[in-house]
């Protein structure tokens, strides 16, 4: 015997007054992302900041340049500067939740770099100078573009904001594209 039963749906108002009211508080997931976010974002762009500007212990450019070219990117210089653009600009994009996907996709391509041609020949742990570090940044990278930066983040104002498999996929295909251009040069 079919039960015919129907369901009460709260009216359009109710409805829009009820998620208003969701999306005007945070959770504990939007700071939880934020914290994420911040720290390895700030550290990345540190990171970028040694390359680029020689502060926080790093060696500037020229030096950077010179460990590059060793490594056999020519001209040195011009990689160091790349890779110090993408770590600083990936690094306070993921931070701020800023154009997501691309910071994401910036720190990724450094990452795939970093253990192709440094750390990839010394295993996985970090502590032989393995790509342990390099893994995680990536992953994080990646899991941010696919979740998306959450509410607190410039980014909740645009489509991308939200994370999804585009995002990932755009992260994900342009980090490692970039990386094989670059370690084909």
């Amino acid at each position: 015997m079919p039960i015919n039963r129907t369901t009460h749906r709260p009216s359009a108002t109710a409805e829009s007054t009820a998620q208003n009211a969701v999306t005007a508080t945070t959770s504990a997931s939007d700071w939880g992302l934020l914290l994420i976010r911040l720290s390895f974002g700030l550290l990345m762009a540190g990171h970028g900041s040694q390359k680029l500007f020689g502060i926080f212990g790093g060696q500037g450019l020229t030096e950077t340049g010179k460990g590059f070219a060793a490594l056999g990117y020519q001209p040195g210089k011009l990689f160091a500067l790349i890779g110090g653009l993408s770590e600083f600009l990936g690094g306070l994009g993921l931070a701020f939740g800023l154009l997501t996907p691309l910071a994401a996709a910036a720190l990724i391509g450094v990452m795939i770099n970093a253990m192709a041609t440094v750390t990839g020949a010394h295993g996985l742990w970090e502590t032989d100078g393995g790509v342990e570090y390099n893994v995680c940044i990536a992953v994080v990278a990646l899991a941010v573009a696919a979740i998306g930066p959450g509410r607190l983040a410039v980014d909740r104002f645009f489509r991308w904001g939200t994370g999804g498999w585009p995002e990932a996929a755009v992260a994900l295909g342009l980090g490692g594209i970039a990386a094989a251009i670059s370690l084909s040069l």
